[in-house]
């Protein structure tokens, strides 16, 4: 028996879909890309999808695991021969694109989340799905970079102990927050991020850590606080992310922009 859609009000999906200009949806060219069969990239992706929000039960009430199959063969089959103009950007199934996908399938229609994702992928972040996760990695330096500006304080506790954000931010970082818990607050989140731009994460997660901080500076091994985030409050989040941006340089904010698309942040940013 097929999955209901959650009983909520249609307007989410109506405004992801204009944030991410999604003007074209055709039933047809979606039914032809599945027809196509496995990619390349299958085994990847059934690697991943069982996986997907495993532990979270709204998710698994709503989306099929075969949905999320169909739409991630659907984009690498889409993408096979698209790249970005001047750059070696090009499209593949890399790790973590599975769950940047679930967002869209609990909210939408399996052809309007195929559609809404593709954008999402090829205009919002093409430079975290790149084999060499580029994105991610210069946003994970980003992320330190911001967090010494913000509160050189906390920056400073967990250099001493030798905690670099590669080590405590990745996921969150890859997944652009989806893999935090509860799901309700990332759809909420994410509201957020794709009406501002999804460069903002990056400060989410600094807010995340706020959020924490007398335990965290009070913590002898804060790794053990870091290794799972909290659960996600995004009203929370979302102040102090609004507040923190403020005290941001103008050079360290444009880089913060530009990092999900732009390769040549890599090299400014000594990646």
């Amino acid at each position: 028996m097929p999955k209901a859609k959650p009983n909520k009000p249609t307007i989410r999906s109506k405004c992801w879909k204009l944030l991410l200009e999604v003007h074209h949806v055709s039933a047809q060219e979606y039914i032809s890309l599945v027809k196509q069969g496995k990619p390349q990239e299958y085994s990847k992706i059934r690697n991943d999808t069982f996986r997907t929000l495993a532990t979270d039960r709204k998710f698994l009430d709503v989306v099929e695991e075969d949905s999320l199959i169909r739409v991630l063969c659907a984009f690498a089959w889409s993408t096979q021969a698209t790249s970005i103009e001047d750059t070696d950007v090009s499209f593949t199934y890399v790790q973590g694109m599975n769950v940047l996908a679930a967002p869209f399938l609990y909210t939408m229609t399996e052809m309007e989340a195929f559609y809404s994702y593709s954008n999402f992928i090829k205009n919002c972040c093409p430079l975290y799905v790149q084999p060499t996760l580029q994105g991610v990695h210069c946003g994970i330096k980003l992320l330190e970079e911001s967090l010494c500006k913000i509160d050189v304080e906390l920056y400073d506790y967990l250099k001493s102990k030798r905690l670099s954000a590669e080590l405590y931010a990745f996921p969150s970082v890859l997944t652009i927050c989806a893999c935090t818990p509860p799901l309700d607050q990332v759809m909420q989140l994410w509201d957020f991020l794709l009406a501002w731009g999804i460069h903002l994460n990056i400060i989410c997660i600094i807010a995340q850590m706020y959020l924490i901080r007398d335990e965290l500076m009070s913590h002898a091994s804060p790794m053990k606080l870091l290794r799972i985030f909290p659960d996600l409050d995004a009203d929370k989040v979302i102040r102090e992310t609004i507040r923190m941006v403020k005290l941001l340089p103008d050079e360290l904010y444009d880089l913060l922009v530009r990092h999900p698309y732009d390769p040549t942040v890599a090299e400014k940013i000594g990646w």
